[in-house]
């Protein structure tokens, strides 16, 4: 049964294409990087039809700027309010004047009714800003895109853990060359960004693998924007 079960999660695991996150960095199987930015979102519909129209051409030039490719993602969830209403909870205990008791209750009763028969949801907004390393093949001396497990034995060059880091910080700074174009560019659309760190990072795509447990207290997010 424990074979059965090691087997199971082995073949889970295959399914993800992440190899680890670190330093705010998620690093694919493959040997490829992403840096995920945290997006703020925009009234479009309350703006006039010459500032859509900015708004529009801004964006659309921020994409023809662009030489590699970004990956946009929306996570739309249930609105969780168990952290209002818990402060609530806390100013209703700490009142000592009575009608600010009774009218703190019914304003817990109201938002908490209100939510639950709206079926509110809230929307976060993500910009994935991927980078591949160059690969370099010893033997013939010629570099291409693509993974570190790709090279031919005989082609691999065996890296101290120094290395390995001096490696990965290059790497980071060609990352956060192409984050920091993103960024510029989603300025200049009003779309202000802030990068997910490594805990950050780990918790959202617990809940993307996760779905069934949306319904789990989320501390995600402390991203300020």
């Amino acid at each position: 049964m424990a074979n059965e079960v090691a087997k199971a999660s082995k073949a889970t695991q295959d399914f993800v294409p992440i190899k680890e996150v670190r330093d705010g960095v998620i690093i694919l199987k493959d040997g490829s990087m992403r840096a995920i930015l945290m997006a703020s979102s925009i009234n479009f519909a309350l703006k006039s039809e010459d500032e859509q129209n900015a708004f529009i051409m801004q964006f659309q030039n921020f994409f023809n700027s662009l030489d590699f490719p970004i990956q946009i993602y929306i996570q739309s969830r249930d609105l969780d309010i168990r952290p209002y209403l818990s402060t609530l909870e806390e100013a209703y205990k700490n009142t000592i004047d009575e009608l600010m008791r009774i009218q703190i209750r019914e304003y817990i009763d109201f938002i908490r009714n209100f939510v639950e028969g709206a079926n509110i949801m809230t929307k976060h907004f993500f910009v994935v800003v991927p980078y591949t390393p160059a690969i370099i093949n010893v033997s013939s001396g010629s570099s291409k895109k693509g993974s570190f497990l790709s090279a031919l034995p005989f082609g691999k060059k065996q890296q101290t853990k120094a290395e390995e880091n001096t490696t990965f910080e290059e790497n980071v700074s060609q990352l956060d060359q192409r984050i920091a174009i993103v960024q510029q560019g989603l300025m200049r659309s009003e779309v202000r960004t802030a990068q997910l760190d490594t805990e950050e990072i780990i918790e959202l795509l617990y809940k993307i693998y996760n779905p069934g447990e949306q319904d789990q207290p989320a501390n995600m997010l402390g991203a300020q924007i």
